[in-house]
């Protein structure tokens, strides 16, 4: 879900397109809460949507915890 859905405005490696980079490093600056809300309730104001209608709160929380440890590289 998260390289096809997120990758398509993240890009598919989550390097950035038209939204902005999710590496580790960038994501550890954020707090938990933050993330969070940003993924279950989008950003008012830029193309990121709220996911809340397909992901509960603690969905939203495992996502961000797996982007801010480094989420691992798609399989080959």
């Amino acid at each position: 879900m998260v390289r096809q859905d997120c990758g398509s405005c993240h890009g598919m490696r989550l390097a950035g397109g038209l939204g902005p980079p999710l590496d580790a490093q960038r994501l550890a600056q954020w707090p938990l809460e933050a993330l969070v809300a940003t993924i279950h309730q989008g950003r008012p104001g830029t193309p990121m949507p709220g996911w809340s209608p397909m992901l509960s709160l603690a969905d939203a929380t495992w996502i961000a915890e797996q982007l801010q440890r480094g989420f691992p590289e798609e399989r080959r």
